[in-house]
């Protein structure tokens, strides 16, 4: 494995930024297939893969989402080309003797509801990671945020299902004119250590 250079680096994390305002530029489906096609690939515990995601486009699924945001969400995520709902699905252990094979690992999950939470979430959430890195390197800008009431976007999207939404992240080509200015992060020594 090799090291990325400056620029791959740069795009993925030193000059990215979360967007809040948008181009008027459409993203084809064909690039959001691309963008799933990378992100299942990226790990989670167990291949348990529990993330949904629910790329919002059209307006009346604009229009339902819209309902559940928070006000200081409204106007960019509906100025958004696409939002995406990131989610897990509470019974992903029902599909682990196809996504781990080797073992019984649905036996590991079913009946241990703390354990389906903690797994589901924490590994939704990652995969919500890597799909924002995954956007990036396909050259889309992006805006994660939470702001939104999970039972009404869940009764909207979800309802009859075992799906709960996560959080979102608004994709397309973000207008720089937008941009607050960068945000300063924590120095080595004020956020990790070597043990």
């Amino acid at each position: 494995m090799t090291t990325l250079d400056d620029a791959a680096l740069d795009q993925l994390f030193r000059s990215a930024r979360t967007h809040n305002a948008w181009q008027a530029k459409d993203v084809p489906d064909a690039l959001l297939h691309q963008l799933y096609d990378l992100v299942k690939w990226a790990p989670t515990s167990a291949n348990s893969s529990p993330a949904r995601f629910v790329f919002v486009k059209s307006p009346e699924a604009k229009a339902k989402l819209k309902d559940a945001l928070a006000p200081g969400n409204v106007e960019k995520t509906m100025t958004a080309p696409v939002t995406v709902i990131v989610a897990q699905d509470m019974a992903f252990y029902d599909k682990l003797p196809q996504l781990f094979p080797h073992a019984d690992a649905r036996s590991w999950f079913a009946g241990n509801d703390a354990l389906i939470e903690s797994t589901a979430f924490r590994n939704a959430s990652l995969q919500g990671a890597y799909l924002l890195m995954a956007a990036r390197a396909l050259g889309l800008d992006t805006g994660a945020m939470s702001g939104f009431d999970a039972a009404k976007l869940d009764a909207a999207f979800f309802a009859g299902t075992t799906i709960k939404s996560n959080f979102l992240i608004n994709l397309g080509y973000g207008d720089e004119a937008g941009l607050f200015p960068r945000s300063p992060r924590l120095a080595f020594d004020d956020a990790a250590r070597i043990a």
